[in-house]
């Protein structure tokens, strides 16, 4: 399957409907991500579980959808995308539906590891991998407006989620989720497609005419990445699951604390755009690494601001810094990675970012179990954050030689 020239400008014009695509259908399946946080308190005063316990619900979505995502990875370089997309789709209301007649910790579990392995893991993956390969030259706002779906619903989907177990419990609040998810979800999986790109880098010639090769083997920057993120997703992590329960044990009504967590994600949405930006103009690890370091220094500071003001505030500046670090893996896969691996390079590096971000979830609520006190569970949050800028730092640095002995052989 040939692809020419002629092409690019209308794949580029159809690329954005599948920008919109996966903004919508990644904003659902992280929305459920983000939203395990709320139902903490609820579920823990129904059912009698640890912090720690509860918190486990949001490691075991995220490992698993991490490690079926390998091979959901796999599956996108293979099959048509759009019966995957379909698979997440159901899988995603399935699960959520079944959430919402839980009776033990092990269904708990369950249900949100099918919601993991089969939804969340069919659906991000494989539309990251391949969206944004629409786009030819200079792919960072197009790939930053398209993870800025995540940001999106994980500030409205948890918001919503406190908003219906106000008004109905939390059994209620998981079976009306399910139910729009299918509703909102379906129709969209109809205008799924693949770029040409794709197309012809999955055919026999194996390789797109205007793909520029990267100095460094894939595999090798495959391995790169995935060991930075794992510790930049379990920085991450930390206020992501923590940081409402966190607010509301001072006191603060529960839907104002969940508010924290719309602007952190809200603010997340921006800062993706923002990143996407940035990475076409100085680079995209070199704005993983600024982003990465901003990411370290602000999360320390959540336990010791103690205003809802304050926290409100540090939680818009937190969303738009941490957010660009996840934009910025994504670019770095497109730009580094050969269309043709694209959706393995995309699985293995979000089973390293997901299994970080399962680890700091429930990290952080284990820490809060043992010293009754956040300050640990946000202070060792920010080190391992700075693990991640120190890998980074000797990525590039490693990028740089291979550079010089490229230019020096040509």
């Amino acid at each position: 399957m040939s692809v020419n020239k002629s092409s690019a400008p209308q794949d580029e014009r159809y690329g954005w409907v599948m920008v919109g695509v996966t903004f919508v259908l990644s904003g659902l399946a992280f929305g459920s991500l983000g939203s395990v946080g709320i139902f903490l308190k609820p579920l823990i005063a129904d059912f009698g579980w640890t912090r720690g316990e509860a918190s486990a619900g949001y490691t075991t979505m995220a490992v698993a959808s991490g490690i079926c995502g390998i091979f959901w990875g796999i599956a996108a370089d293979r099959f048509p995308l759009r019966y995957l997309v379909l698979t997440g789709v159901l899988a995603m209301s399935g699960s959520l539906l079944l959430l919402g007649n839980l009776t033990t910790l092990w269904q708990y579990y369950l249900f949100y590891f099918l919601f993991g392995a089969v939804g969340h893991g069919a659906l991000v993956g494989p539309l990251y991998a391949t969206t944004g390969h629409w786009f030819r030259r200079n792919p960072g706002i197009a790939l930053g407006i398209m993870t800025a779906g995540s940001g999106v619903g994980q500030g409205i989907v948890p918001f919503v989620a406190r908003m219906l177990i106000t008004e109905g419990g939390w059994q209620s609040a998981y079976t009306i989720l399910g139910i729009s998810y299918l509703i909102i979800g379906l129709p969209i999986v109809f205008l799924v497609r693949e770029s040409s790109a794709r197309l012809q880098a999955m055919s026999n010639s194996g390789k797109v005419a205007d793909e520029d090769a990267f100095v460094l083997p894939p595999k090798e920057v495959v391995a790169w990445l995935s060991f930075a993120v794992i510790f930049c997703c379990i920085c991450m992590a930390v206020p992501i699951v923590q940081l409402v329960p966190l607010v509301s044990d001072r006191g603060v009504d529960p839907k104002l604390a969940a508010g924290v967590i719309m602007v952190l994600m809200l603010s997340g949405a921006v800062g993706r755009v923002f990143a996407g930006r940035l990475a076409d103009k100085i680079g995209a690890l070199q704005s993983y690494i600024i982003m990465g370091f901003g990411q370290a220094v602000l999360v320390v500071w959540f336990p010791f601001v103690t205003s809802v003001a304050g926290t409100y505030i540090l939680a818009a500046a937190f969303g738009l810094i941490y957010s660009g670090v996840m934009a910025n893996i994504i670019i770095c896969l497109r730009i580094m990675v050969p269309a043709r691996f694209a959706g393995r390079a995309m699985g293995v590096g979000g089973a390293f970012a997901l299994g970080g971000m399962g680890f700091g979830g429930f990290f952080g609520g284990y820490l809060f179990d043992v010293t009754g006190s956040y300050v640990w569970s946000f202070t060792m949050a920010g080190a391992i954050g700075l693990i991640n800028v120190v890998v980074t730092l000797a990525f590039l640095a490693r990028v740089r030689r291979q550079e010089r002995v490229v230019a020096a052989a040509a």
